[in-house]
């Protein structure tokens, strides 16, 4: 009876649902001969803009009569634009990214999509989550096969998503990254009587029953990780005033993480939604000061601590959207988009490529020119070192960004 009610509460309790996402991620139980990639401290930042964020409203064409035509009521004016380089400008609200780009942090790449784009939200961001063709359907993510293919075997190395929920980009078929909100509560929960217990079983019995067994094994290496990142969370606690928005403490964590020094090479995080069909202005200018904003703190803190260097941080969303407003001063589901790079070790700050034409459209759409899987190859390859056609299943054309 005993058993039964551990194994009950084990598959009930929160911290076991959080547990069956996490990987083999444990100094504790690392054996000495398992594999463990080079140490590195080159880190990537994902940031999901999900629901599909207005690209022309973040990276205004303000010189463009075509935009100002096209959007009468939603175009910003170009007195309020943020010039870029002459042509472009931020939305007015993006000013910490406006300084960073001054300062050569960041690149900007237009007109990123893939052919044949769908303008569901769901399927375009499982596309861009598993790195697919639009026509193909993948059971895996592209950060999920990175885990798979570099670090097969390894009991030591993962990705963290700053989320209690683990996006799809983050499962591979043995791997996965781990989702986590919160190292302190974490690492809290785990210290909880019943788990300990729980830990212990496991440490000095070996159960026949292979589901429980396994129940056992996660329980334990779970409370193991939540000792392990809790201690190095406590190496470094940020001074630098974040925005008090969820992205923002999310990006708290992050540089917290990485600047204390955890074994971790993928960080995940998303803000939205972007999703702007009805009175798009305010509502998508908020999130891009929240965007902004929180890019701005995070950049600094990483170069109080000369961390900057050895991080890349890239933005996606799902899709763009139509370059004409409807009737609703919003926007509908689009296509092609941009994406930005921040980094201290761009090859190419700056505006990456020609803004879309506006007088050459694809039935209202944007034309894509970039395919997003370039983008993740050339960091897959040229940041993180790992065998980008064996992750995504294709070899794609590098472009020189890092």
């Amino acid at each position: 009876m005993e058993n039964f009610s551990r194994r009950d509460f084990l598959l009930r309790s929160g911290l076991a649902s959080a547990s069956l996402l996490m990987p083999r991620f444990l100094k504790a139980f690392q054996p000495a001969n398992s594999n463990i990639l080079p140490a590195s401290n080159e880190t990537l930042v994902v940031i999901q803009m999900s629901g599909g964020n207005d690209g022309l409203n973040t990276v205004i064409p303000y010189r463009n009569d075509d935009y100002y035509r096209l959007r009468p009521s939603l175009a910003i004016k170009q007195s309020d634009a943020l010039s870029l380089n002459g042509e472009l400008g931020f939305n007015p609200v993006m000013k910490a990214m406006k300084g960073l780009y001054d300062n050569g942090s960041m690149s900007i790449i237009n007109n990123v999509g893939y052919p044949n784009p769908d303008r569901s939200h769901f399927r375009s961001m499982d596309i861009w989550q598993t790195a697919s063709a639009a026509d193909k359907y993948l059971q895996t993510g592209w950060i999920g096969r990175y885990l798979d293919n570099e670090c097969a075997g390894c009991e030591g190395y993962s990705a963290i998503e700053a989320d209690d929920t683990l996006s799809f980009a983050m499962k591979g078929l043995n791997r996965k990254g781990m989702a986590i909100s919160d190292p302190k509560r974490l690492y809290q929960d785990s210290q909880r009587k019943i788990l300990r217990d729980i830990s212990a079983d496991y440490m000095v019995a070996k159960h026949e029953n292979n589901t429980l067994d396994y129940l056992y094994k996660t329980q334990a290496q779970t409370i193991s990780s939540a000792d392990y990142i809790y201690q190095k969370f406590n190496n470094y606690r940020s001074t630098t005033d974040y925005p008090q928005t969820e992205f923002g403490k999310n990006l708290k964590t992050i540089s917290e993480l990485i600047i204390s020094g955890i074994d971790t090479r993928v960080y995940y995080v998303s803000i939205g939604s972007f999703d702007t069909h009805v009175g798009q202005k305010g509502r998508q200018e908020k999130l891009l000061q929240e965007l902004s904003d929180g890019l701005g703190s995070f950049v600094k803190d990483l170069q109080q601590n000369n961390r900057f260097k050895d991080v890349l941080v890239m933005t996606f969303s799902e899709f763009g959207r139509r370059v004409k407003q409807n009737g609703s001063n919003g926007t509908d589901h689009g296509t092609a988009n941009n994406m930005f790079l921040l980094g201290g070790s761009l090859s190419k700050p700056g505006i990456f490529n020609e803004a879309a034409n506006l007088a050459d459209l694809d039935e209202g759409d944007l034309k894509y020119h970039i395919d997003f899987r370039s983008i993740y190859a050339t960091v897959l390859k040229r940041w993180l070192d790992a065998n980008d056609a064996a992750v995504l299943g294709s070899q794609f054309d590098y472009v020189n960004v890092v």
